[in-house]
């Protein structure tokens, strides 16, 4: 079986580049979308919507409950500009947690937010417990392999998958660039869709939905729990 690769950066693992890559456009850019990678804000919060149509679109029923909040983790939050999406919308019966591997990133988000719940965790390596929450979003984590080869990305995201969708109590929100583009760059993960099909089938659930119906060169997937 494949391991995941290490890399030079105090022997950590080959993924933890995407984490690097994430700081070095904020040290240019700073705290705003395209510190965290993106072209431009538009697309960022169509994005930002998308995402939390994972709610709304969620064919079944066992999840519906008036009584609480909808309990949504933000894995891979970057600066908190989701929660911060949510706030600005006025969205309201979510109960947000953001998490991120960067320590930059979170210091970030408390200091901006200090009433919400962020935390810096490795969900792959730490043996910290977490919750059960209702949905898992990923936004952005694997949109750009850095230097990675495509096995080792895809490596990552079948094992990053894998553990979010058991954190899953409903369902899994992710994206991940198109193969049908103009034209590839190097450095972005360019995702089949028979390849990640595959894959859900056998790992995840049958039960998903993929969207290709906002303008952006790239995909979005929701995968729900049984019902």
């Amino acid at each position: 079986m494949m391991t995941l690769a290490k890399v030079d950066e105090g022997s950590l693992p080959a993924y933890h580049q995407i984490r690097s890559c994430t700081e070095s456009y904020f040290d240019r850019l700073g705290d705003n979308p395209l510190g965290m990678g993106w072209p431009n804000q538009p697309d960022a919060f169509r994005r930002f919507q998308v995402m939390l149509d994972v709610i709304t679109s969620d064919p079944g029923t066992a999840c519906d409950d008036a009584e609480r909040p909808v309990r949504l983790l933000d894995l891979g939050c970057g600066c908190g500009h989701l929660y911060e999406y949510i706030q600005h919308k006025s969205i309201t019966g979510i109960q947000y947690t953001g998490i991120d591997l960067s320590t930059r990133f979170i210091d970030v988000c408390r200091s901006k937010h200090p009433q919400a719940d962020f935390r810096c965790l490795d969900i792959l390596t730490s043996s910290d417990p977490l919750p059960v929450f209702d949905y898992v979003v990923i936004n952005g984590v694997f949109t750009s392999k850095c230097e990675m080869s495509f096995d080792q990305m895809w490596l990552f995201v079948q094992s990053l998958l894998s553990r979010a969708f058991n954190l899953a109590r409903c369902g899994l929100a992710f994206n991940a660039m198109a193969k049908h583009v103009d034209w590839e760059r190097d450095d972005l993960f360019h995702l089949p869709l028979d390849t990640l099909a595959a894959f859900a089938c056998r790992h995840l659930n049958r039960n998903f939905l993929i969207r290709n119906d906002y303008g952006l060169y790239e995909f979005t997937t929701y995968i729900y729990k049984n019902r």
